[in-house]
């Protein structure tokens, strides 16, 4: 759905939830169809499935890391190591409601510092779940 005065987008999706957090998650092309399972931390039974937080997490490492990569191939950047982007989703109880933590920890082995700095930097003013949680995810860059 795009906002007043905003540009069309790009690429939509959709995605389906049928039984919340106990039951599955699908899109609308068939190219996702995922069972969810409650963890035991949330009073479920901790079985076989995925929980919705793991799905955000790799869907924002996923993002981050290719935007990542979208700024050294424009800048030229130099060969390095492969880079490594893993992100931590978590939830903290806030009355009866929920909050979602983000970190990523990022490891651009081969660079320095301000370099390494530089594509974490420029990741975030590029990568789509970092923009819009502007402020709500711990950055750490770690030497390789």
């Amino acid at each position: 759905m795009t906002q007043p005065g905003s540009a069309t987008p790009l690429y939509t999706t959709t995605a389906s939830a049928h039984g919340g957090r106990a039951g599955h998650v699908d899109s609308e092309d068939g190219q996702l169809n995922v069972r969810l399972a409650v963890p035991s931390e949330l009073g479920g039974d901790g079985g076989a499935g995925s929980t919705p937080e793991q799905l955000f997490a790799a869907a924002l490492a996923a993002s981050f890391e290719s935007a990542m990569g979208a700024v050294a191939r424009a800048e030229r950047y130099p060969e390095f190591g492969v880079m490594r982007v893993q992100a931590t989703v978590g939830l903290r109880a806030d009355g009866d409601a929920h909050d979602l933590t983000a970190a990523l920890d990022i490891t651009l082995p081969g660079l320095m510092q301000d370099r390494a700095q530089h594509l974490v930097d420029r990741g975030q003013d590029l990568c789509a779940f970092s923009r819009a949680l502007k402020g709500k995810i711990e950055y750490r860059l770690h030497r390789a």
